[in-house]
């Protein structure tokens, strides 16, 4: 099955079941700069989580793109992914008496019905309760996994002591503990805040290795059980003095499309799934080796460079910072590999264009082709500038000192970008080691500790924690996209932006510099709709109607069929602007404060860059 077919299957499939398809957002999050990343496939859907009201429904369902920098380091065994397709299903403010039901049901019947996969491999985990927190065993979610095994002929152990006896006793299912079968946004239940919604969740694992070690379970450290997605039943609020059960729960399912695919195909390798097969033909052609030559080279270049073409793809291009840096670091990861295994010469746009051409479910990379590729393959260009410079570098120092030492190799990576890996080995072909190697990790530790007291300003906890600063921000930054196109023109539109609680940052497509002129009538005119006393208001149209009706958007092929559409306007209806967005608003401009654009720059080719504060600010919201 072929990752379109695949992905088709599973939208099909959640349309007959009644679920609303909605597109993926972004891999940098909007207004959120509490994370660099889009990580999980409920991280878009936590408003409405949290009793917001989705304007196409209560049951989602949706196929998100997902990275998670956590897993870098990771990457190079059988199954870590930085880059990944999570697939979703969530059901808001749902009935309580069946809601489990139906998404077992639902799950089941795609896994083992549409797709084929072999109910004796899927094992699954639930929630064992806690005596404790006085949190019941999930009793139901257990008893239905057990009706679809039998079923099928399956008899549905229940092993209730998975640490001691692991599958050696024919469990099927498996209980554990709040540690590994709760969800909540803080965590474990004694994490979660009063008011905090959370709940047991039920794993569902691929056995990829039957004859595998019996004492292995779901939640041993082993490569036998491969996790392929988690129902969170989300039924508990965290009271004063307790847990209270909701009326209404929440429900929320994520899987891994490549590992659902890994599943099919029998074997623990991810990389030898449809997803990477083209790719990998095209790097043992690129090298004149073979996969099994060198696994971890190979599944560090595949994932990195897919993980990069997308990120550039939604805005960050390579950078010494933020999101940027991630992409950056992808990259030159990737170079780096690829000279391990032989490689001559630029190859990652080769790759990169391998990847796009395949890419037929987002049809905005198909577009954006041609500007991916010069970018990935301006930064390879950049790197190899960077290696020979760092050569020169060591060279210059070891003619001076006659020795490199861990801090010394720490200094060439931060100043000049050159990787440890690399400095290792040119002492070693120049005949030198290297000296007190522990001092790189203390110089970087010392680093990362003035990074984070540096950044420990930055707003960490999306709008939640500072939300009358960043609500007014978020205002401020639609009058702005306004005044642009009032000053410049209609072709400008929005193409990325960030809110801290202490300034914006805005994108916009222009091809010119700002001139202070155009600068100051730009200020006058956010200024000005501020000075209106101007009214925040709110309604959902159809996409296309609203497109029709010349409401600003750039990104109508990922909104979904009903958009929410937020107008300012003042008391003598003079509109300064009315554009899709997803939220939150001040309810009136009075007492914004002024507003004042700090920098505009240049922020790519064909986009510029403003930075912009409020002064005297007192806002209502």
């Amino acid at each position: 099955m072929t990752p379109d077919e695949l992905r088709q299957s599973y939208v099909d499939f959640m349309k007959r079941i009644g679920a609303s398809q909605v597109p993926s957002s972004s891999l940098l999050p909007e207004n959120d700069p509490s994370t660099l990343f889009t990580g999980s496939g409920m991280q878009p859907m936590v408003p409405y989580l949290l009793g917001e009201k989705h304007p196409i429904g209560n049951e989602i369902a949706n196929i998100q793109k997902c990275l998670r920098t956590v897993d870098i380091d990771e990457v190079g065994d059988t199954s870590h992914l930085t880059f990944f397709e999570m697939i979703g299903r969530w059901e808001f403010k749902a009935n309580e008496h069946n809601y489990k039901q139906k998404q077992i049901d639902a799950i089941w019947h795609w896994q083992i019905i549409e797709l084929g996969m072999d109910p004796g491999r899927l094992y699954i985990s639930a929630f064992a309760g806690s005596d404790e927190l006085n949190i019941p065993k999930d009793t139901e979610a257990t008893q239905l996994w057990s009706a679809k095994f039998k079923s099928v002929g399956i008899e549905p152990i229940i092993e209730d002591d998975p640490w001691q006896y692991g599958a050696s006793r024919g469990g099927k299912i498996f209980l554990y503990d709040e540690k590994e079968n709760w969800w909540s946004r803080a965590g474990s239940p004694l994490h979660m805040p009063v008011g905090e919604p959370g709940g047991p969740d039920s794993e569902m694992f691929y056995d990829l290795d039957p004859s595998g070690d019996p004492l292995d379970h779901p939640a041993s450290e082993s490569d036998r059980f491969l996790e392929i997605g988690n129902n969170v039943f989300m039924c508990y609020t965290k009271g004063e003095t307790g847990f209270v059960k909701m009326k209404n729960p929440n429900l929320d399912y994520g899987g891994g499309l490549e590992r659902v695919a890994t599943a099919l195909n029998g074997d623990k390798d991810i990389y030898n799934t449809a997803f990477f097969l083209n790719p990998k033909n095209k790097l043992m052609e690129l090298s004149g080796k073979s996969y099994a030559d060198d696994l971890k080279s190979f599944r560090i270049i595949l994932d990195h460079v897919r993980a990069a073409t997308f990120l550039i793809n939604d805005g960050a291009e390579p950078a010494n910072s933020d999101a940027g840096y991630i992409t950056r670091r992808l990259l030159r990861r990737a170079i780096r590999a690829g000279k391990k295994i032989g490689i001559q010469g630029s190859f990652v746009g080769q790759l990169s264009e391998v990847y796009i051409d395949e890419a037929t479910a987002y049809e905005d990379l198909i577009r954006n082709k041609k500007k991916v590729i010069e970018i990935v393959n301006k930064e390879e260009s950049l790197f190899y500038r960077t290696l020979q410079q760092g050569e020169f570098e060591i060279q210059k120092h070891l003619k001076n000192k006659g020795k490199v030492t861990g801090a010394d190799a720490f200094y060439f990576y931060e100043t000049y970008g050159f990787p440890l890996e690399l400095t290792e080995e040119y002492l070693t072909e120049s005949g030198y080691s290297m000296e007190d190697k522990a001092s790189y990790t203390e110089a970087a530790k010392k680093h990362t500790e003035m990074s984070r007291t540096a950044s420990a300003g930055k707003f960490k906890g999306g709008l939640a924690e500072h939300s009358a600063e960043t609500t007014a921000l978020h205002t401020v930054s639609h009058l702005l996209l306004a005044g642009l196109r009032e000053v410049l023109g209609d072709h400008v539109h929005q193409q990325g932006s960030n809110i801290t609680s202490e300034r914006l940052r805005f994108d916009f497509n222009h091809d010119e510099k700002l001139t202070p002129e155009q600068i100051a009538e730009v200020e006058k005119y956010v200024n000005d709709a501020i000075s209106s006393k101007a009214v925040t208001s709110i309604s959902e149209l159809p996409k296309l109607e609203a497109k029709e009706s010349n409401v600003e958007g750039n990104f109508w092929d990922k909104y979904p069929d009903i958009v929410k559409v937020y107008t300012i306007q003042d008391h003598e209806g003079k509109v300064w602007s009315r554009e899709v967005c997803g939220g939150p608003h001040v309810e009136d401009t009075t007492n914004l404060g002024t507003f004042r654009i700090a920098k505009e720059q240049s922020s790519a080719a064909g986009v510029r860059r403003i930075k912009g504060v409020i002064k005297d600010k007192a806002i209502r919201i």
